[in-house]
């Protein structure tokens, strides 16, 4: 089972002895991101700042750092648990006998923990501040980096819900502190929250938005998951932990947020209410130049009475999003595969910042295969955004770069094999000519069929292998060499 709550998680990373109590006053201005990168990269602990200079309250850092963490906080013992779970809900087939049938219930009733649960009382209300008793200050906000415009807090979970049709949004974004009661809302032109607040404002109407922070890791986690507009965060994250996540009301706000959370911000976001954000030192590993976007003015504060504060550092990869990115593409890849049933395997490197580049296996089946399943990929949610599709045979491991990079510059002919287009990219692309669109390319590495029209003589080579009975001698007999 997936941890209840931030604090439980950090109880038992303690005990393994995965956590450090940092009890040495640290400085939110460029220290405590410098630390927490160099122990991120390093591959150290989760790490909790008990004496933020300018803050009384704890910082929790680096909790999801590595895929240890993750997996133990979500109560798994590898992504594939999930995705293999996700995949058995989604097969079409229909149950065959009492078996089958049994199964069929099994996974109808495992769906009952879904829906999140409402509860009239919650640890996060214990403490309420409105008004003038707001002070933003009291938070520990990060200036992460040399350039960076300003103070940010970096894992707060922003609620939404669409005017029109109620349909809420759970979403990850930064938030710059503009003051003790002004916070920027760092809504990316592609997000579900930024169309939330053009609904409102087109209507003529403000905007409800509640931001909570140190939540249970199944709902931090199924804030940063690409999910369809139309499907509720929540349900993701009842899914993972196995039971429903329970939920109050806002004070002040008509939104609910988990009831176990550490901290919520509750605010009205008027139309046209803006302010310069930025610049930011990005997951892109650059600095994000500074744009205007709205600026939410914080009515109401609610904590718990000792509560603690959750962030992250986010840079040059690797960095704490490395975990989160991996588990998404796992996750994903069931339904990816309805979308595109080609795609035998997939991989999102980290180094291109999960949406940068994908490597995709498939079984061809006929010529120009590949490209089929580039465009379909251009074409599907999210994955629009891929700037590079690399598409290999399925006999080639998707996550081992030094296979793929082999098959990639050796498979290619670029006058034919190479597929360049134009489309969507992420808004943080610093690449791209002009922003939100630019070009694409896909890299056919496939083997080439003689309908492809590779009419060499002998057709495509094979590759090199071990005669499989030697290869088996060897391993039998590694002892007596020595080695």
């Amino acid at each position: 089972m997936a941890y209840d709550d931030l604090r439980s998680l950090l109880r038992a990373l303690e005990r393994d002895r995965d956590l450090v109590r940092v009890k040495a006053e640290v400085d939110p201005h460029l220290e405590v991101g410098e630390l927490v990168d160099r122990v991120n990269k390093a591959g150290g602990p989760a790490l909790l700042f008990e004496n933020v200079r300018g803050s009384d309250m704890p910082l929790a850092m680096n909790v999801y750092g590595t895929d240890r963490r993750l997996l133990k906080a979500l109560g798994l013992s590898s992504y594939d648990e999930i995705s293999d779970k996700i995949g058995g809900l989604l097969k079409p087939e229909l149950p065959q006998g009492f078996v089958g049938f049994r199964e069929a219930f099994g996974k109808l009733g495992a769906m009952t923990h879904v829906p999140p649960k409402k509860v009239k009382e919650a640890p996060v209300q214990e403490v309420v501040r409105q008004g003038d008793e707001v002070d933003l200050d009291r938070l520990p906000a990060l200036f992460t980096w040399p350039g960076d415009g300003g103070s940010f807090f970096n894992l707060g979970l922003t609620h939404t819900k669409d005017p029109e049709s109620g349909v809420r949004n759970l979403g990850l974004y930064r938030l710059q502190r503009h003051d003790r009661r002004t916070i920027g809302m760092h809504w990316q032109i592609h997000k579900d929250s930024r169309n939330h607040y053009q609904v409102a404002a087109r209507r003529g109407e403000k905007l409800p938005v509640a931001i909570a922070f140190g939540c249970p890791p199944a709902v931090t986690y199924a804030s940063t998951a690409p999910l369809p507009a139309d499907i509720d965060e929540y349900l993701l994250a009842g899914f993972l932990q196995g039971k429903r996540v329970e939920m109050v009301d806002c004070k002040t706000v008509p939104l609910q947020v988990p009831a176990d959370a550490e901290v919520v911000l509750e605010g009205w976001l008027e139309p046209g209410e803006m302010l310069p954000e930025g610049p930011f030192g990005d997951h892109t590993g650059f600095y994000t130049p500074q744009e205007p976007f709205p600026a939410l003015r914080i009515d109401c504060v609610t904590t718990r009475k000792r509560p603690l504060l959750q962030s992250i550092v986010v840079g040059r990869p690797p960095t704490e999003d490395g975990p989160l990115g991996r588990a998404t593409e796992r996750f994903f890849l069931p339904l990816l595969k309805i979308v595109v049933p080609d795609i035998v395997d997939y991989h999102l490197p980290e180094a291109g910042g999960f949406h940068n580049c994908a490597i995709v296996a498939i079984d061809k089946k006929y010529p120009k295969h590949a490209q089929k399943v580039m465009h379909a990929i251009w074409g599907a949610h999210m994955m629009s955004l891929t700037k590079l599709i690399v598409i290999v045979d399925a006999d080639c491991d998707v996550r081992n770069l030094h296979e793929v990079a082999w098959r990639a510059l050796g498979n290619v002919d670029y006058a034919r094999d190479l597929t360049v287009a134009e489309g969507p990219v992420d808004h943080l692309d610093h690449a791209s000519y002009q922003q939100f669109w630019g070009g694409k390319a896909g890299i056919d590495a496939t083997r080439k069929t003689p309908e492809e029209g590779y009419t060499r003589d002998g057709g495509w080579p094979e590759m090199i292998e071990s005669d499989a009975k030697v290869a088996d001698l060897v391993t039998r007999r590694w002892k007596e060499y020595g080695l």
